[in-house]
């Protein structure tokens, strides 16, 4: 079968690495694709959001299966460009993807079908946005209503640091069309936690839980980030917490979206927080999470091919995943500036000495190759050091090994990933290997 795979970031290095172990996939292709990816697909010159350029090239390679990693294009809707010309894809189409290309969206389709979420209000004007949050007195999370990449969104806990965001996204327009509007929640409190579910429109099959680390310092300081890093499992869904977010969360958006006349069809990633009063929704993603994928996918058992596939052919139900008992983390390498201002073009060493451990894994996020063949940095996130061990101090130690055999100019990681796994343990006594 021939298998290509939309994107160029870890996530896709993960969906491709994990792909290239199922038997029934013969050509695997990329686009744009990394300098780690070129390893184990052939990376294709064209650009995610050049939909037509992609739809042209499945149909003339025979593209069995298209996947979308990142959520631009999905945004842009390839999904309805592809099912038009018959060709088969995994993701949602446009209008579902407005679950994450518009925040104020998402927000009306948890409040229509009693979705836990913080309370919040919709401003397109700078004057009442400001008159608002000054009336509050009290932390707010302002987030642009579009898709800014990772960065339209502002944990403001003062007054100051709200009257900075608003001013950034409805009179500077840093993020332009998609800063045209805001939505200013209450600032919730407790744990976060990743759950993403496969579904094909009726049925679902979730992935284990994971948390992923957004602020770039230690103790979740700094500002937010794509992420920094991510473990599984994430000890703070216990099992019964994973029915109720099943029940209360994940169920009611797969009804409600089939109610408003656009079935969810493809990977749902709900960003939680676990509150006093239980979880409720941050955020909806439609794709799956980076670097949330990189701490997942090494403990899949089960043939990702398939799993896709019947996905895309909405065959889901009565399929079962089996996974790996043992934990994963994945550590995030970013370049020296990021988020903000960073370089590029610094020579990475030491990959060559990691390859040699066992149960580690490095997905390539934002790296090239020079004419010589030397790996390059090209992007503020660089690489996902990624480690299997026996439970999270066994992953945690497998991959922070890994981390320190490598080195560019500049190179930052954060040094609690998994932390909060080990605190969670250790807060409940619970008698497992960590």
């Amino acid at each position: 079968m021939n298998v290509l795979v939309i994107g160029s970031g870890g996530r896709e290095h993960a969906l491709v690495w994990k792909l290239k172990q199922s038997p029934q996939v013969t050509n695997l292709y990329c686009a744009p694709g990394n300098g780690g990816i070129a390893e184990l697909a052939t990376c294709v010159d064209i650009k995610a959001d050049d939909i037509d350029r992609l739809a042209a090239f499945a149909a003339r390679e025979k593209i069995d299966l298209t996947v979308v990693g990142p959520e631009g294009p999905l945004a842009e809707g390839v999904v309805d460009l592809f099912r038009q010309k018959k060709l088969r894809i995994f993701g949602p189409s446009r209008l579902a993807s407005r679950l994450e290309a518009s925040k104020s969206f998402a927000k009306h389709i948890m409040t229509k079908y009693n979705i836990p979420t913080a309370s919040y209000r919709e401003f397109n004007d700078y004057d009442e946005a400001i008159a608002y949050v000054r009336g509050q007195n009290a932390a707010q999370v302002i987030k642009a209503d579009g898709l800014c990449g990772g960065k339209g969104v502002f944990v403001a806990d003062t007054l100051r640091e709200q009257e900075q965001a608003l001013d950034a996204i409805l009179k500077q327009r840093v993020f332009k069309a998609a800063g045209s509007s805001v939505v200013i929640e209450e600032k919730l409190v407790g744990e976060e936690a990743s759950i993403l579910v496969l579904c094909d429109g009726e049925a679902m099959v979730p992935l284990p839980a994971s948390q992923d680390h957004k602020q770039v310092f230690d103790d979740d300081q700094g500002p937010n980030t794509g992420g920094m890093g991510a473990y599984s499992p994430a000890p703070i869904i216990t099992p019964a917490m994973a029915v109720r977010i099943e029940r209360d969360i994940i169920a009611p958006a797969i009804r409600g979206m089939r109610a408003e006349g656009c079935p969810y069809q493809g990977v749902l990633y709900a960003g939680l927080m676990i509150t006093s009063q239980g979880p409720k929704v941050l955020e909806f993603n439609v794709r799956f999470g980076d670097p949330e994928t990189q701490a997942i996918l090494p403990r899949l058992q089960t043939d990702l091919y398939e799993v896709l596939c019947a996905t895309a052919d909405s065959r889901l139900a009565g399929v079962s995943l089996a996974w790996d008992t043992r934990a994963c983390v994945c550590v995030v390498l970013v370049a020296g500036g990021y988020p903000d201002r960073y370089q590029k073009g610094k020579i990475i060493n030491g990959l060559e000495r990691v390859k040699k451990l066992s149960d580690v894994m490095v997905f390539h996020a934002g790296t090239r190759q020079n004419k010589t063949g030397a790996l390059l940095t090209d992007g503020g996130r660089v690489l996902g050091v990624t480690g299997l061990g026996a439970g999270i101090s066994g992953a945690i130690a497998r991959t922070y090994e890994a981390c320190k055999m490598i080195t560019f100019s500049g190179m930052h990681m954060r040094t609690d990933i998994g932390g909060k796994a080990l605190a969670h343990y250790r807060a409940t006594a619970k008698k497992v290997t960590v």
